[in-house]
C-alpha cells in the first residue's frame, strides 16, 4: 500500500515537472531562438533600465489647479479668466518728481528704455492691474508700442509722437490714448500734480475704454508668448555673481538692483532710494532681469530716441537667483516674434515670477555694471 501510495506521489511530481516546462517553451520565443540564444554575442548591448511611471499627482494637488492655467507673462499658475485675458500695457511716466509711481508694483513685466534727455520711461505690462489710480500716465514713444504689440497688450497711454502715431498706425494694436475722443472716459488729471505729470487711470477708466473700442479681451487665436519658463525655481548654472545690478541710463537716473538671498529677488532703486510703489508702500521686486542690448540714436534735432527693434537681432544678459549669464536675442516685429536664446543657441528658460527689461544701448555696455556685493 505504501509502494503504491509513494509510486503515485512520484508520478504526479513527474507531471507537474513536464507541464511546467511545456509552458514555459510556450511563453518563451520561437524553438530556433531557444536553441541558439546560448551562442548569441551580447558584448556591447547597453543594460536596460526600467523607468518608473512619474507619480500621479495628489487629488489635492489636482483640486488646487482645477480652473488655473500657467501665466503668459510670469510662467505662475493664474485663474483661467485672468491667464487667457489680454494684459495691458501701461506706459508710465519716470520724471523724479512722480518716480514712486502708482500702481506700478501690479506689474508682471517691466520695460525701461531711454527717451529724450536722458530721462527713461517704463512700460508697465501685466494681466491683474487693479485699483482707482494707477499712473501717473504719459506719451507713447514708437519702440514701446513695438514692445506691447509683442505680448497682444491693449496699451494705455496719454499723447504720442509722430513716430509712435506712425508705428501704431503700422502695428494697428489695440490703444487707449488720452488725446482722443476716449480721454477723459479712460483718464482723470490729479490736481495736486502739475501737468503734464498728473494724468492717471484705473482699472475702471481702462475697462470702460475697452467697452467703447469694442476691443477683444482674450488673446487671438494662435498667439504663443515668448517666453519660456522652468517648471519651478531653479539656479542658473553659471560662476558669475550677480548680488547688485546698475543699469547707468544717465546722469539724470541711474537705477540698480539689490538681491535679497531670502527671497530670491531682486530689489529695485532708483534716484539714490528704494523705488516704492505709492499705492502700498512696498518696494518693486523682480525674479528675473533681463538686459537687453539694442542699437539706438537719435532720430532727430529734437533728441527723440530710435532703436532697431523691426527685424534685428542682439546680445544681452539673464539674471536669477544672484547669478548672470549671457544671451541673445531675435525680434521679427511683423510676426510679433520674440526669442531669448541662451550661451548654447537654445532658447532660454526663464524662472516664474516678474521680470525687469531694460532696453540698453549697445554702444555703452560698459556701462552696466554686474557685482558681487
Amino acid at each position: 500500500m505504501d509502494f503504491m501510495r509513494k509510486r503515485a506521489v512520484f508520478i504526479f511530481i513527474i507531471s507537474l515537472i513536464l507541464l511546467f516546462q511545456g509552458c514555459k517553451k510556450k511563453d518563451g520565443d520561437s524553438n530556433d531562438y531557444n536553441q541558439g540564444d546560448k551562442n548569441i554575442d551580447i558584448t556591447g548591448v547597453p543594460e536596460v533600465s526600467i523607468i518608473p511611471d512619474e507619480p500621479t499627482p495628489t487629488a489635492a494637488a489636482q483640486e488646487s489647479l482645477e480652473g488655473k492655467v500657467r501665466s503668459k507673462i510670469t510662467g505662475l499658475w493664474v485663474a483661467e479668466e485672468v491667464g487667457n485675458k489680454r494684459p495691458y500695457a501701461i506706459q508710465f511716466n519716470n520724471y523724479k518728481s512722480v518716480s514712486n509711481q502708482w500702481g506700478i508694483g501690479q506689474a508682471d513685466i517691466l520695460y525701461e528704455a531711454l527717451v529724450e534727455g536722458g530721462i527713461t520711461r517704463l512700460l508697465a505690462i501685466g494681466e491683474n492691474f487693479t485699483g482707482n489710480k494707477i499712473g501717473s500716465i504719459r506719451s507713447s514713444r514708437h519702440y514701446f508700442v513695438s514692445i506691447a504689440d509683442e505680448y497682444d497688450a491693449i496699451y494705455v497711454h496719454y499723447g504720442k509722437t509722430k513716430y509712435a502715431k506712425a508705428k501704431i498706425q503700422e502695428t494697428k494694436i489695440d490703444n487707449l490714448d488720452g488725446e482722443t475722443g476716449i480721454g477723459s472716459t479712460v483718464f482723470y488729471r490729479d490736481k495736486s500734480l502739475k501737468a503734464p505729470n498728473n494724468a492717471f487711470t484705473s482699472l475702471e477708466g481702462i475697462l470702460a475704454g475697452i467697452k467703447s473700442k469694442k476691443y477683444d479681451t482674450e488673446y487671438d487665436d494662435g498667439y504663443e508668448a515668448h517666453f519660456t519658463f522652468y517648471q519651478e525655481d531653479t539656479d542658473l548654472a553659471s560662476d558669475k555673481i550677480a548680488n547688485k545690478v546698475t543699469i547707468d541710463f544717465s546722469g539724470y537716473n541711474t537705477p540698480y538692483f539689490i538681491y535679497n538671498t531670502e527671497d530670491r529677488s531682486y530689489y529695485r532703486f532708483q534716484f539714490g532710494a528704494p523705488h516704492i510703489d505709492s499705492n502700498t508702500k512696498e518696494q518693486l521686486n523682480f525674479k528675473n532681469i533681463i538686459i537687453q542690448f539694442v542699437k539706438e540714436w537719435d532720430i532727430d534735432k529734437n533728441g527723440y530716441q530710435t532703436m532697431d527693434l523691426e527685424d534685428a537681432s542682439g546680445e544681452g544678459y539673464y539674471i536669477s537667483n544672484g547669478k548672470m549669464v549671457s544671451i541673445t536675442w531675435k525680434k521679427k516685429e511683423k510676426s510679433r516674434w520674440m526669442r531669448y536664446y541662451d550661451e548654447n543657441g537654445q532658447e532660454l528658460s526663464i524662472n516664474p515670477g516678474k521680470t525687469f527689461i531694460a532696453l540698453f544701448p549697445n554702444n555703452r555696455t560698459n556701462k552696466v555694471k554686474i557685482e558681487n556685493e
